[in-house]
Order: C-alpha cells, then sequence, then structure tokens
C-alpha cells in the first residue's frame, strides 16, 4: 500500500490500461467517474473526493489506483474519467514543463489557466495541503547543533548524515537545488534508503537528518522537526479536483460538493490520514470517511 508522490512520478510511460471500477453508493443520482493515482495520499483523497460526491446524491464509479500523472492525464483526455486528485506543482513541471513558481496563488493560477487551454479541464480550488519536498530531523538533534531552517542547517551539513531516497542526490530540486540555492549542504556521510525507511534511520541514530515529503505520516507520529524552506527552493504542491469541463458543465453541483472539503484538506489532517493507511493499515476508504464524518459531511 505503501506508495509515495515521487515514486509514481517516476512511473511514466505506462500504457493506459483503467482497473475495473467500484461502487460504493447507489444512489441513482448523475454517475461521475473518479480517478487517482497510485500512492497512498491519492488513494485518501479520490476516496474523499468520491465520498462527497456521493453525499450529494452522485453515483461514483472509481477508477482509483491508476497510476501515474501520465496515465490518469490519458485517462482525463481521453474522457475515461471525469476527475481526479492533482497537485500543482506536479501539473507545472511534470505535464506542463513549466519552470517553478513559488507563489502558490500564482502557481494554482498558472495551471488553471493552461488546462483550460490545453486539455479543457479546469482546476476547482486548492485545498491548504502541500505535499512538497522536505528536510526533517529530530526534536533532539534540531535542539543539540541549533537548527529549524535549511538557512542555518547548510553550514552545519559537514558535521551531519543525511538518509535519503536515491533520487533525491541527483534530482535539480534535491542536493543540487539545495547546494545551488542556500551553498553548502555537503553532508558528512550520504546514505540511500527505501522511501520508509529513511524514517527508521534517523528514529534508529543511523541518520541525523533524513529527506521527507512534507505530508508524510512519520513527521507527525513522531514528532520531528520539519526544517523550514526559508529560500523557497521547492514549488508548492497543493493538491485539487482537476476536471474535466464537459463533466462540470453538466454536473456544476461537482464544484459545490468538492469545494467544500477543499478547505479541510489541511497538512495536518494529510499527515495522519497517510499515518494511518501506512502505518495502521487501515482502508482508505474508511480513513476517508472517518474524515468526513469528522466534518459533517457524510
Amino acid at each position: 500500500m505503501t506508495f509515495t508522490r515521487k515514486s509514481a512520478l517516476a512511473a511514466m510511460g505506462a500504457t493506459l490500461l483503467l482497473p475495473a471500477c467500484g461502487g460504493r453508493g447507489a444512489s441513482g443520482g448523475p454517475a461521475i467517474r473518479v480517478g487517482s493515482k497510485n500512492f497512498t495520499e491519492a488513494l485518501v483523497i479520490g476516496e474523499i473526493y468520491a465520498q462527497a460526491l456521493e453525499a450529494h446524491g452522485f453515483t461514483v464509479q472509481r477508477h482509483l489506483n491508476l497510476g501515474s500523472v501520465q496515465i490518469c492525464m490519458a485517462a482525463l483526455e481521453h474522457g475515461d474519467i471525469d476527475l481526479y486528485p492533482e497537485y500543482t506543482g506536479t501539473a507545472l513541471i511534470d505535464v506542463l514543463h513549466h519552470a517553478p513558481i513559488s507563489d502558490p496563488a500564482a502557481a494554482y493560477a498558472a495551471v488553471k489557466n493552461a488546462y483550460q487551454k490545453q486539455f479543457h479541464a479546469t482546476w476547482l480550488n486548492p485545498s491548504p495541503m502541500n505535499d512538497s519536498q522536505g528536510l526533517v530531523t529530530t526534536q533532539a538533534i534540531s535542539t543539540k547543533y541549533h537548527f529549524t531552517t535549511l538557512s542555518q542547517l547548510a553550514p552545519l551539513a559537514p558535521q551531519l548524515r543525511l538518509a535519503a531516497i536515491a533520487e533525491f542526490l541527483g534530482r535539480p530540486d534535491g542536493i543540487p537545488g539545495l547546494q545551488r540555492v542556500y551553498g553548502g549542504f555537503h553532508f558528512k556521510d550520504v546514505k540511500t534508503y527505501d522511501a520508509g525507511l529513511k524514517y527508521d534511520a534517523l528514529l534508529h541514530g543511523d541518520a541525523d537528518v533524513a529527506q521527507a515529503f512534507t505530508t508524510d505520516g512519520q513527521i507527525g507520529a513522531n514528532n520531528l522537526v520539519l526544517l523550514a524552506d526559508d529560500k523557497h527552493l521547492w514549488p508548492p504542491y497543493n493538491v485539487a479536483p482537476v476536471v474535466r469541463l464537459d463533466a462540470l458543465k453538466a454536473h456544476p453541483q461537482i464544484a459545490t460538493a468538492l469545494n467544500a472539503v477543499a478547505p479541510l484538506i489541511t497538512d495536518a489532517a494529510a499527515r495522519s490520514m497517510n499515518y494511518a493507511v501506512d502505518h495502521n493499515k487501515s482502508d482508505p476508504a474508511e480513513v476517508a470517511a472517518r474524515f468526513l464524518k469528522e466534518h459533517a459531511i457524510h
């Protein structure tokens, strides 16, 4: 079940093959097809969208767990799905091949405008949740070395050990980007791990700093310190529903349903839900249902 957003981005070029759809509700209302990528957070948010639409009387056909952004976009363009959750940074860089934009509102405006022109699709309201790149450390190490920001960490790196996934070492927005924007960032030791294991290295004392995605459930569960990107290296990755304009025109209440849940999906909420799925092995549909019930949307 555990997939990261970046690992899904690496799964490019796969053949479009939609899995059999599943349905939970049988409301008899208009049918809407909801897709998602194939990692934990996308599955949970896809379920939140699906169940919020069901709460508004739609009959939802689920095409969750599709795969990479390319597969989801192909399904949307071919009319095989009506909507799916997408990240502004992913759309900007991996779909539109645009230079990174650090301002969240400008990034959202850029992708919304481009999608309407190029893909006959639009973006509904974004959530405050921002699943971007990050570096974390423990409270003890943060206190010992006196750093809570990337600027403070940069000159201290030669004293510290880094745990990261392999692609972080070479990506333009990984170590090379940190060195370009902040200077420094030449760690005493760097070891690569699978996505979930880098936190174990940090917590077991085998590393002092770990690469992270900012909505990983391990951050809150282990009271880790997420270092502030005070020079804005990383673009925003706010999530929002991407919807075919034809579907939205036929059923404008899609926007009513999904814009109501958008402000509820915060970093803290995403971390908690991701942790429930990845660590506690909860079903994404059940996690989404609890989230909506907590906010009186079921």
